[in-house]
């Protein structure tokens, strides 16, 4: 059975499986009020079809699972006033982070296949998910501070699953991940090659299914799980001397200059410097100051609290 709901999502059903894709691959997947809307019209049906185990979210194309919001149409709507009414930007925002909750909430098993890019938006969609699927070609950020705003869609709960110091760096610069970094960060349950994704729907067509829906799901797509670098393991003593959670933004510029001033770095950890500094002394002050307080005080709060705190 294959549905197409609207262009830009589409929903097919693979043996009692739901399989809904984001159709947007010129645009990384960005989501669109359009996207939010119908993703959450196929969670309702999910929810009330006895018929359907489990939901699956991937997307069209090979570049990225979904590289956030659309920030231009949002940007396009603030610049013109359009704030209120059903298609207002506040009422994306809205729908947004209530699709967000529902998927954490989701009482069916849930796989998010994040392959490429995955960002912003595209994190909230995915980190709702038991079975968080990253792959050889995963790029994965929380990359708010780099355009002034804060990291949203319930990330200061979700990165909270970090150590602090880590969560801090990660949300206070928008450090792009590979998918072994994001599963050393808790923001993936595995690493695949992305090839092994290819063929998933034929191997769903022969699961025999059990009351361990979510156990037969993961051997499916999980066919075999692969080792590589993961950078940000090797970079955890300079993470944990500069981004201790006691020290304001300014502090950790300082501390991050001090470092640079000094001689004999190995490569990569002067790379590391250069990049981290860079980023919190050139990103907008009062939202890093901002998003450091946020992200300490959403190891304290319910997803809930957090989305709302985000859009308050």
């Amino acid at each position: 059975m294959a549905t197409e709901l609207e262009s830009e999502v589409l929903f097919r059903i693979v043996n009692k499986v739901a399989i809904v894709t984001l159709n947007r691959p010129q645009a990384l997947n960005a989501l669109t009020h359009n996207i939010v809307r119908s993703i959450s019209a196929v969670l309702e049906r999910v929810r009330t079809d006895d018929e359907i185990l489990a939901l699956v979210f991937k997307d069209a194309g090979q570049k990225g699972f979904c590289a956030g919001g659309d920030v231009r149409k949002l940007y396009d709507q603030a610049s013109t006033g359009e704030r209120e009414g059903p298609d207002g930007w506040l009422q994306f925002f809205v729908d947004e982070y209530t699709l967000d909750y529902a998927i954490h909430q989701f009482h069916k098993p849930v796989v998010a296949l994040m392959d490429g890019i995955t960002m912003g938006g595209g994190m909230g969609l995915a980190q709702g998910a038991p079975l968080r699927v990253a792959t050889t070609r995963t790029k994965i950020a929380m990359p708010e501070t780099r355009i002034g705003l804060l990291p949203d869609v319930g990330a200061t709960r979700f990165m909270s699953r970090m150590d602090a110091k880590l969560e801090l760096f990660v949300g206070l610069t928008g450090a792009s991940l590979n998918g072994f970094d994001a599963r050393y960060c808790q923001l993936a349950d595995v690493v695949v090659e992305a090839e092994s994704l290819a063929d998933y729907e034929k191997r769903l067509q022969n699961v025999q299914w059990t009351d361990n829906v979510l156990g037969s799901l993961r051997s499916e797509f999980v066919t075999k799980e692969v080792e590589g670098q993961c950078v940000i393991e090797t970079l955890m003593p300079l993470v944990s001397r500069h981004f201790r959670h006691g020290l304001s933004v300014k502090q950790i510029a300082e501390s991050l200059m001090a470092d640079l001033n000094r001689t004999g770095h190995i490569e990569s950890d002067q790379a590391w410097l250069d990049f981290t500094y860079k980023a919190i002394v050139s990103h907008s002050p009062l939202m890093l100051a901002v998003t450091r307080e946020a992200l300490l005080r959403g190891r304290e709060l319910d997803l809930a609290q957090c989305l709302f705190q985000a859009g308050a």
